[in-house]
């Protein structure tokens, strides 16, 4: 079960959509729903930055104070917001930080964290900093899953009609086993299974079937879909969805290390940028 669900609260258009699913989600299972809303620097990074730039900053404990109001508004927001869509128990919390940080601290607390797909541009006028890379950031580096919701999301049940990708790998079952909960509630899961002669030591006799029993004695309705495709597993994974009328996509999220820094695998990439519904990463 989902008892307490992060979502990030930065004032931006894409705000809306991945409140609503995070609302949902809350009342779905009676989760306790935390708002964070991260200034987007802490205070000895601040007086550090003030002190450097070149340009004096008469009172940069003020001009803090400013980045810290303004986070407590769009928690204003967000509460009021928050209560009009249903949801009973409300937390609203300011982070002293970076948003990926504030938020990969903030997960280890929770059963799940809310995101939003990631906008190219500058951010709007009086918002929070734009963050790059943020959902990948959370779920190759946090110890809990990300739901990524795309801008368009409109209120829908998450999942009723569920696409799991499934290809034997230790990401795909971490993924699996974090969106339990989703999957018992839906009314059909379909675990798909993209070229699985390409990776037959990994699937077995019978593709998919292990898992498929596996998913049955959870109490999911499963069925297995094996996709023969010439495309990226990504884009046969979203048609898969388009074609289901699925609600959400289920993945485990890639990435390798390269001079120490994370780089992801195509599959997470395309789906991170393109996919129509929400989706469920873990690493």
């Amino acid at each position: 079960m989902y008892r307490t669900i992060v979502v990030h609260i930065d004032g931006s258009p894409d705000q809306a959509s991945r409140l609503h699913a995070a609302a949902r989600l809350s009342n779905d299972f009676g989760a306790h729903l935390v708002g964070s809303a991260p200034t987007g620097i802490s205070w000895p990074a601040f007086v550090l930055l003030a002190g450097t730039a070149g340009v004096p900053v008469p009172d940069p404990e003020s001009d803090f104070q400013r980045l810290r109001d303004a986070a407590r508004a769009r928690l204003d927001a967000f509460r009021s917001e928050a209560a009009n869509l249903g949801v009973q128990s409300i937390e609203a919390r300011v982070a002293d930080d970076e948003a990926r940080y504030a938020l990969l601290l903030q997960s280890r607390y929770a059963d799940l964290v809310v995101l939003s797909q990631e906008r190219d541009g500058p951010a709007e006028h009086g918002l929070a900093p734009r963050v790059r890379h943020l959902p990948e950031f959370l779920a190759l580096r946090g110890a809990r899953p990300v739901l990524v919701v795309p801008a368009q999301y409109d209120k829908s049940p998450i999942p009723d009609v569920a696409v799991v990708g499934w290809d034997g790998s230790m990401q795909a079952l971490r993924a699996i086993g974090a969106a339990l909960p989703l999957l018992q509630r839906a009314g059909n899961v379909k675990l798909a299974l993209v070229n699985p002669d390409q990776l037959s030591e990994l699937h077995g006799e019978e593709p998919g079937a292990d898992m498929a029993l596996y998913l049955a004695r959870q109490g999911v309705r499963v069925e297995v879909v094996c996709l023969r495709s010439a495309s990226t597993a990504g884009a046969a994974l979203m048609a898969l969805a388009a074609d289901s009328g699925a609600g959400l996509i289920v993945t485990g999220a890639f990435g390798h290390s390269r001079y120490r820094e994370w780089v992801l695998g195509g599959v997470t990439r395309e789906l991170l940028e393109r996919a129509p519904v929400p989706l469920l990463l873990a690493h």
